[in-house]
């Protein structure tokens, strides 16, 4: 692995030691490459997905636009699915860019963090 990954995959672990999803407050876990970036809602406890949501598919636009729309969608599933309250998981990432628009359009979708 490179040094970055390896960075990462150690920030993530010792993150993920401290918050887990519940059936009352599932995870919303948030995966991000160089074009695409991916959002999922999962219960810990039964090892399930709940819902997801990604940008594939989308039209052309900046991918800061596309990770807003992204948050936006998967706050809509989940809501529809009855899902009001989540734990948010940075999943290693820096709080910045696509990351906080994700979590700015979840919040904008109704999903309280």
């Amino acid at each position: 692995m490179t040094k970055n990954k390896d960075r990462r995959v150690r920030i993530k672990y010792r993150v993920r030691n401290k918050i887990s999803g519940t059936a009352e407050r599932p995870r919303l876990c948030v995966f991000r490459s160089n074009k695409q970036i991916y959002a999922q809602v999962i219960n810990d406890d039964k090892g399930t997905t709940l819902v997801s949501a990604s940008s594939l598919g989308l039209d052309k636009m900046p991918k800061k636009e596309q990770a807003a729309i992204v948050g936006e969608k998967i706050a809509k599933l989940a809501v529809e699915a009855g899902i009001s309250e989540v734990v948010f998981d940075r999943n290693g990432y820096l709080y910045h860019g696509r990351v906080q628009e994700v979590a700015n359009g979840a919040r904008k979708g109704g999903l309280k963090f």
